[in-house]
């Protein structure tokens, strides 16, 4: 069961969503599909001089319906949100939650996620406390809560997998760098079984006074949060912060067949690159992601006029979604204004290390329903943005292969192509 290089074929069989518009895929991919926007003013108290007050959070998620309030209160959001949707990946690919599986098969079943930020909100409530209180008064459990790996470590602690773990810190490209690395790891058999994507909960005064200070946030909209996130539209003026995890259960293709698993699309390939170019900011030609996108494609062994829709990265930042065009112009050539682009940041926020989990788990639902979703809040075109961002509506068409594009900051780039399982 390989592909044309003699590689293990990845496929993915499960995957699994916490996010402001839904607490599993099919409510999450519901939304997508309607144009539902879930930015809501910022749940944050003393806020009100800042000048962005809103961000797609995920409300009405009790972490106790997913493990015991004992274990919830040792772990930080973000590795909340990760095990919430670990579980619903696992029972979708037919793993329960790994209840069944002897000591010799947990050590093929891995773990790897990506996160921006890691336990953010309890690193400021620990300062707090330390500038209140005293630094010995912080709590025992901050430390196993804030560090990266955590989300990761206790997806693998709460079901018991006992084989490959870890972790991608890219920002922004942390969750699409995840799944590859994830794939690469099956590939040379170093597991049957990985879970990946990522996991964010970073929303706190510290991360918004941050962001804000960069002038990276959408100020405009704090009346009206639905149309604060517009990617490609000429008004646009900065991200959603966002927070949430999506997960995806990749498998050998051969294991997967023997266990009569139900096989929802295939990881073709992927692609990471560095700009080397500005803390925070891509080249204006996108040349990162211009690599990133062209290695992704070539290790899937296509072209990129075999490639239905781009998952676009699209922040609704005006330096990146410009760059972002520009690269795919260079990288599709004349198949750039034939092929449909989106952006599923638009409803959700940016979730920074979440983002490509998030977006990897669109983009096999728009394989499956061969529905691809809008890009909300597409009012006023831009000349640097003028390529088919889907504006505002679903659209039916025939997708067998998806790019789906994560740029993070420090010029992090990483794609990868999703596409129709064929045996």
């Amino acid at each position: 069961m390989t592909d044309s290089n003699g590689r293990r074929r990845v496929v993915v069989t499960g995957v699994g969503v916490i996010s402001a518009i839904g607490l599993d895929a099919d409510t999450y991919w519901n939304g997508l599909k309607a144009g539902k926007s879930g930015v809501t003013p910022l749940p944050l108290e003393d806020i009100d001089d800042y000048p962005c007050r809103v961000g797609a959070t995920v409300h009405d998620f009790d972490p106790t319906n997913y493990m015991d309030r004992k274990e919830s209160r040792r772990l930080a959001r973000f590795s909340q949100l990760a095990v919430a949707a670990a579980a619903e990946a696992y029972e979708s690919a037919g793993f329960g939650r790994l209840e069944g599986l002897s000591d010799e098969e947990r050590t093929h079943f891995g773990v790897l996620l990506g996160t921006g930020i890691g336990g953010y909100p309890e690193t400021e409530a620990a300062a707090r406390v330390m500038v209140k209180r005293s630094g010995t008064r912080i709590s025992p459990y901050y430390i196993p809560m804030m560090l990266p790996n955590m989300a990761g470590a206790n997806v693998s602690r709460v079901y018991g997998s006992t084989g490959y773990i870890g972790t991608t810190i890219t920002a922004c490209a942390a969750g699409t760098q995840a799944l590859g690395e994830a794939a690469e790891v099956i590939r040379r058999g170093g597991a049957n079984v990985m879970i990946a994507g990522g996991a964010e909960a970073g929303i706190c005064e510290i991360g918004l006074g941050g962001f804000s200070t960069i002038h990276a946030l959408s100020t405009s909209s704090n009346e009206a949060p639905e149309k604060a996130s517009r990617p490609f539209d000429a008004n646009r003026d900065g991200f959603v912060p966002a927070e949430g995890s999506g997960l995806l259960v990749l498998e050998d293709l051969e294991h997967a067949l023997n266990r009569g698993a139900n096989i929802i699309g295939e990881l073709a390939g992927w692609g990471v690159t560095s700009d080397a170019h500005h803390l925070v900011h891509p080249p204006e030609d996108g040349a990162g992601a211009v690599r990133a996108m062209w290695m992704a494609l070539d290790d899937a062994g296509i072209g990129p006029e075999v490639v239905d829709y781009i998952n676009a990265h699209g922040t609704s930042t005006p330096v990146n979604d410009a760059a972002e065009t520009r690269a795919i112009k260079t990288v599709f050539g004349e198949h750039a204004a034939l092929t449909p682009i989106s952006s599923t940041k638009s409803m959700i926020g940016h979730s920074l290390g979440a983002s490509g989990g998030l977006e990897a788990i669109a983009a096999i639902r728009t394989i499956r329903d061969g529905v691809i979703h809008p890009t909300i809040n597409y009012e006023n075109p831009d000349p640097a943005c003028d390529l088919d961002y889907v504006p505002n509506v679903a659209r039916e068409a025939d997708v067998n292969t998806v790019l789906s594009n994560s740029f993070g900051f420090g010029g992090q780039n990483a794609c990868v192509v999703l596409r129709k399982f064929e045996p």
